[in-house]
């Protein structure tokens, strides 16, 4: 049968607009990574030494260095201010991923306050919506008012907007996060960097986790040691890691790092830092007993955990469908990873003596999570923790299900 001119023609608009909608929707284009053998030799311009992964030596002995640092800024700033005698005890704050589970942690941190027990901490790291969290909890009590802005008033569109069903083929992410990244543009500006490298004069560290997907590694961020840096592009550097170590892979965009190695200009992509790591403090090779038996110091050292999730089962009756049994695998391997790194880090705790203390959503939470980030789920959970923190958390010694042995038990471990 032969074809009438209009039918070509339709089929000819068909195809062109096809042409055209595969051209709109190409993949976002990125800077070449750098080389496998530059990998260890990548820096920030401008900005070297910000940053570790913990899994190379070069920059164990860079960590180790700056704990060093900050131990003798410690002891200048005190003596500057009149202290003698011990030290006194270090306290180190850890916060977790869990998205809007968030609203745990900042709710905790807000009833801690209200206790009048929430101590200086030395140390903060944060992955994740941690990471959100982190700054302004190493802070302090002055930016509460914040936590609990974003998370007992932030709605789903002011954390991402969905993209067309398109996205999952030809862009990077589901949904675009602008919102978020404003709001953080929003409470993270120049002052609060200030008021940041004023505490790391002091030697105190904030520390953010990222990770780096050109080479599957765990990134840890020297927050403090950016905000110090007086570099021009210092600020938006930090707001970029913050949404970094909180981009979901394949629900938020990658963030895009620009990097030098060998003086040639390179480019990372860096996601959740959840993807190597729920929660850290340090790396476990950083032996901070014997750093402090060389040093002839003695000090209490206190290490609190915050783990924005349940830790008890999560009973589901799972549908024999695609998508449930893939989410339901990566939500059982998120909960599993999450408690190992509990583990890892009470084994770490145990080592340098730091005594453990660790809290976590409570098994009678029971609102309902009817979606990301909803804004009832937030406050309610926002309003058990402060409660509880308010209160006197009963903070809990041990990992999950981990037993004391009966001869610790009876010599008092803790």
């Amino acid at each position: 049968m032969q074809m009438k001119y209009s039918d070509l023609i339709n089929k000819w608009l068909v195809l062109l607009l096809a042409l055209l909608i595969l051209n709109a929707c190409s993949s976002p284009m990125r800077r070449v990574a750098a080389p496998a053998n530059l990998q260890a030799s990548a820096e920030i311009p401008g900005m070297p030494g910000v940053r570790y992964s913990p899994v190379r030596a070069k920059d164990i002995e860079a960590m180790t260095k700056e704990g060093m640092d900050a131990f003798h800024k410690e002891k200048a700033y005190l003596e500057s201010n009149g202290h003698q005698g011990p030290l006194p005890p270090a306290n180190f704050l850890a916060v977790s991923g869990g998205g809007d589970d968030g609203a745990f942690g900042a709710g905790l941190l807000n009833g801690w306050t209200a206790s009048g027990t929430r101590p200086e901490f030395k140390l903060v790291t944060g992955v994740s919506t941690g990471a959100l969290i982190a700054p302004f909890a190493f802070l302090g009590p002055k930016y509460d008012h914040i936590l609990r802005e974003v998370y007992t008033q932030v709605t789903p569109k002011d954390i991402a907007e969905a993209r067309g069903v398109l996205a999952a083929v030809f862009d990077d992410a589901m949904a675009d996060n602008s919102p978020l990244l404003s709001l953080i543009k929003k409470h993270v500006n120049q002052q609060m960097l200030d008021a940041i490298a004023a505490e790391y004069a002091k030697g105190r560290l904030l520390l953010v986790g990222t990770t780096n997907l050109d080479t599957r590694l765990p990134v840890i961020w020297n927050l403090t040691k950016i905000a110090a840096s007086k570099d021009p592009k210092a600020l938006e550097l930090f707001q970029r890691l913050m949404i970094a170590s909180a981009s979901i892979p394949g629900a938020f965009p990658p963030a895009m790092i620009d990097v030098e190695a060998g003086g040639v200009p390179y480019q990372e992509m860096h996601v959740d830092g959840g993807a190597t790591s729920q929660v850290f403090v340090y790396p476990p090779s950083l032996n901070i007993k014997k750093f402090s038996e060389s040093q002839g110091v003695q000090r209490e050292r206190k290490l609190y955990i915050i783990r924005n999730a349940r830790l008890d089962p999560d009973w589901a009756s799972v549908e024999r469908k695609t998508l449930s049994i893939v989410q339901r695998a990566i939500s059982s391997l998120i909960q599993t990873q999450g408690v190992g790194d509990l583990y890892r880090i009470y084994a770490t705790a145990k080592k340098d003596g730091l005594d453990y203390n660790l809290a976590f959503i409570p098994v009678s939470f029971d609102t309902p999570h009817k979606e990301e980030f909803g804004t009832e789920y937030m406050r309610s959970l926002y309003g058990v923790a402060y409660k509880m923190a308010e209160a006197g958390y009963p903070w809990q010694k041990t990992p999950p299900g981990y037993i004391v042995p009966a001869d610790k038990a009876l010599g008092g471990d803790q």
